[in-house]
């Protein structure tokens, strides 16, 4: 089974999403699960984890719904105020849907102490006892508090989303693989194979841009702990779905059937716990 560990859903408000901003012309309507399941079957992925995009507990309600009405839905990744002083009680209340598989903040818009915060460290904490993941979404320059983290946390089920978007674009690595090997040493961290097309030039890259950081992060977390995984629909505003998992799947030419197997849906089975 192959499973897109990292898609999005929403119906597009230009006040909500101000994010999406006019040059992001093509992200500026409605995704939905319709739209995707015609992509997911023509690129043969049976199903997806949807993945929050605005910071509320409203949208992860409208995930829960979307996932009720679409098999193909296989996990919500919601969000909740991870600070807040009653969020005992809003886990409590959406451990009522066994779909939702974890949790995300947009860290990446926060200062870049935002992880080491106390009240949001305290909020972590409590996922654990729900059997609840964590989504680390960040920019390359934030890994250092990332790594600082992850190390506070082994216990808990931590994955890094789009391979912390490294720099791509200004062929910045040192100073990324220097902090994706320190956070790879920790084995309750995984890493998503996603969003690495819109950190090039959009629409202006070559394949052989990618190897680089493919080679870090394939020797760092090795295949039992690497997602597919494509941020649809953002991915779009660089290129398309199949272009994407094309070069996942020639990059892995080399790796054997159950390498290939574990990056392309059984390690998001197991990470989610589908």
């Amino acid at each position: 089974m192959i499973i897109d560990s990292h898609v999005h859903f929403w119906e597009f408000d230009a006040i909500r999403d101000a994010w999406i901003t006019e040059d992001m012309y093509v992200l500026r309507r409605n995704y939905l699960p319709a739209d995707l399941s015609v992509v997911l079957k023509e690129n043969k992925v049976d199903g997806c984890i949807a993945v929050q995009a605005d910071q509320s507990e409203h949208e992860t309600i409208f995930l829960v719904k979307l996932a009720e009405t679409n098999p193909c839905i296989k996990g919500v990744v919601g969000w909740t105020d991870l600070r807040a002083a009653n969020l005992q009680e809003r886990l409590e209340y959406f451990s009522q849907f066994p779909v939702i598989k974890g949790w995300r903040h947009i860290v990446q818009g926060e200062p870049d102490d935002f992880l080491l915060r106390t009240e949001f460290q305290e909020g972590v904490r409590m996922l654990g006892k729900y059997g609840y993941t964590y989504d680390v979404l960040i920019y390359h320059h934030q890994l250092k508090p990332a790594l600082e983290f992850v190390s506070r946390f082994p216990e808990q089920k931590l994955i890094i989303d789009h391979c912390a978007k490294p720099g791509i674009k200004s062929k910045n690595i040192s100073e990324w693989k220097h902090y994706m090997t320190g956070i790879a040493v920790h084995p309750n961290v995984y890493c998503k194979l996603s969003g690495l097309l819109t950190e090039t030039h959009w629409g202006n890259w070559q394949e052989a841009d990618f190897y680089p950081y493919l080679d870090i992060v394939f020797e760092v977390f090795g295949t039992n702990r690497l997602l597919f995984g494509s941020d649809w629909p953002v991915m779009l505003l660089s290129g398309k779905y199949a272009q994407w998992k094309n070069i996942l799947e020639k990059y892995m030419e080399v790796y054997t059937e159950e390498e290939k197997q574990h990056v392309f849906g059984l390690n998001a089975a197991r990470f989610y716990n589908l």
